[in-house]
């Protein structure tokens, strides 16, 4: 019970999104960094499933409730409710399929449609161990993230590679973003204060702050 306690205690809370077609790794992702466990014989996900995790960021506790949903067409139906309050995303394709990657850009706009403008989105190419089967070269998925103003990497679930730094960088620059605001709130008395403790974090934000590329993969 200590040990779930603990748990439970976070300063933040951030809702991320794993989006991208179906067999491109969402789930392996997840469970590789909540978990640090990969499956080879993980199925399609039905549904929707969700796990946490905390990171410490500048002393405080961050808790990332990461939902991930199954990328095929006959599970839209839960679109709007799996976006509602996210303020982060992870777009994911995989380098060995390059229909997976052709099909970003439609997922990118369905994101666009069911959150905020300024949610902070992370572009993955997943899989990367697979390098004689790569068929979306890693300048095609920096491209792509430039012209989109997106962060980018390329990742392995099976390997781990990337894998804890991607998330980590997505939540980070949320938490930059809430604690600028925090600042800018304690400049200004009208603006709400700093949440409160399990307080449920919703990132919006005027400026351009998010329209840059971060860290890439070699």
């Amino acid at each position: 019970m200590a040990a779930y306690k603990a748990d439970d205690e976070y300063d933040y809370l951030f809702k991320l999104v794993l989006i991208g077609d179906s067999g491109v790794g969402k789930s392996n992702l997840l469970s590789r960094f909540t978990r640090n466990e990969f499956n080879l014989e993980s199925k399609s996900t039905i549904g929707v499933e969700f796990a946490t995790k905390s990171l410490n960021l500048d002393g405080k506790v961050v808790k990332a409730q990461i939902w991930d949903t199954a990328g095929q067409e006959r599970y839209r139906a839960i679109t709007s409710a799996y976006y509602r309050g996210a303020v982060g995303a992870l777009l994911v394709y995989d380098v060995t399929r390059h229909a997976t990657f052709e099909n970003v850009g439609r997922w990118l706009r369905e994101l666009r449609d069911h959150t905020d403008p300024n949610i902070v989105v992370m572009l993955i190419g997943n899989k990367s161990d697979l390098r004689h089967l790569v068929a979306v070269p890693l300048e095609d998925g920096k491209s792509f993230a430039e012209n989109e103003s997106l962060y980018f990497m390329e990742t392995s679930a099976l390997d781990a590679t990337n894998v804890e730094a991607a998330f980590a960088e997505v939540l980070s620059q949320i938490y930059r973003i809430v604690s600028k605001k925090a600042v800018e709130a304690g400049d200004n008395p009208s603006v709400s204060s700093v949440p409160g403790q399990g307080q449920t974090i919703n990132v919006k934000e005027d400026g351009s702050v998010f329209k840059r590329i971060g860290c890439c993969s070699s």
